[in-house]
């Protein structure tokens, strides 16, 4: 009987110790659980933004241990510890990020898994050649270049546009993208965004253009954009080109000619210029030259749509310093406009001229 007693109050004890060892680790289970959720909510202690460039294929936990080390996550063998307890996945995407001062754990995962990079950007500036923009293209850091040694025609037929020109065809604006974005993908973008700008003013234009096409309304709109940057002058500048089209009288813009000469402008046109014949040439030849000249922009696109109300056929710079000009609808006033922008600008006119 004894023995049996004996037995029975081991037992006991050793179920009593099994309890409290398991009461121990419920409890230290629960305490870690909460710890870690505590963890995941604390604000670290960067008082500044933290940038951190992740690699293709970088792991989560080397990420989580830059970020320790630059102050951007307290602990991160608890934060791993966390998604592992939760059978939680993150998929680190790589690119350039930003993580705020004092933000949360949870908060940088979210932001690691939902790849909510720091977008670089690219401007394209209004009146820009395609050279210009290959140009800023080329010299970018952050994008990859895979377009770099094609020419022009091989870059349109990358694009998908074989056998287009590329001068004009993309729309001049600021593009944001995700560092390491290919050049190839800015310029698709680009190219859409002007058929979509160019596309919708040509179905919204005035009626009775001299223009037959979106094309030539194009290549209209990259005249008036290197004719002017004045904003209340574009409508003039194109109601200009539109009266001189519907009379049969040539063009006659500088900024077509100088295209034409490419590499030998030497940034003044001289009278052999206007007087040698190329493609381009608005003196030599009527109409409008074969492409675009530059990278039109929305304002121009909607005053060469929407040409002003004048009979004006010649207009010249007033040189007065802000970039106006001088309408006129005869050869008299203009030779008169002409001869006050000479003095303004401190020239003796020509054949007598005052």
């Amino acid at each position: 009987m004894t023995m049996r007693n004996d037995f029975d109050g081991r037992s006991m004890r050793r179920v009593v110790n099994l309890l409290v060892i398991a009461v121990i680790l419920a409890t230290a289970a629960l305490l870690l659980w909460r710890a870690l959720d505590w963890e995941m909510v604390q604000p670290s202690s960067s008082a500044v933004p933290v940038r951190i460039d992740v690699p293709v294929g970088a792991g989560l936990r080397s990420v989580l241990q830059q970020l320790q080390r630059q102050g951007a996550v307290r602990h991160a063998r608890l934060v791993a510890l966390y998604l592992r307890l939760h059978g939680s996945s993150v998929r680190v995407q790589a690119g350039n990020y930003e993580i705020t001062a004092h933000e949360t754990a949870r908060d940088v995962l979210e932001q690691l898994n939902s790849g909510r990079v720091v977008l670089e950007s690219l401007t394209v500036v209004e009146g820009w050649t395609f050279a210009q923009l290959r140009h800023a293209l080329d010299a970018h850091p952050a994008i990859a270049h895979q377009l770099r040694d094609l020419t022009d025609s091989q870059i349109m037929s990358a694009l998908g546009h074989d056998g287009e020109a590329a001068e004009g065809r993309f729309f001049p604006d600021t593009y944001r993208f995700a560092a390491g974005t290919a050049d190839r993908k800015i310029l698709e973008g680009a190219y859409e965004r002007m058929q979509i700008e160019l596309n919708n003013a040509w179905m919204a234009r005035a009626a009775n253009l001299q223009l037959s096409s979106a094309q030539q309304a194009l290549i209209m709109a990259s005249i008036v954009e290197k004719e002017t940057g004045r904003e209340d002058e574009r409508a003039r500048v194109a109601a200009v080109f539109e009266n001189r089209l519907r009379i049969g009288m040539r063009l006659q813009t500088d900024p077509t000619v100088i295209y034409g000469l490419g590499e030998r402008y030497d940034g003044t046109i001289h009278t052999r210029d206007l007087e040698t014949d190329t493609p381009y040439n608005t003196y030599t030849r009527a109409g409008l030259p074969p492409t675009p000249i530059a990278l039109p922009g929305a304002a121009s696109l909607q005053a060469t749509m929407h040409p002003a109300d004048t009979d004006a056929l010649y207009f010249v710079a007033t040189g007065n310093g802000d970039g106006s000009h001088q309408f006129s609808a005869t050869l008299a006033q203009h030779d008169v406009a002409v001869r006050a922008y000479l003095r303004n600008i401190g020239v003796q006119p020509a054949n007598g001229h005052r």
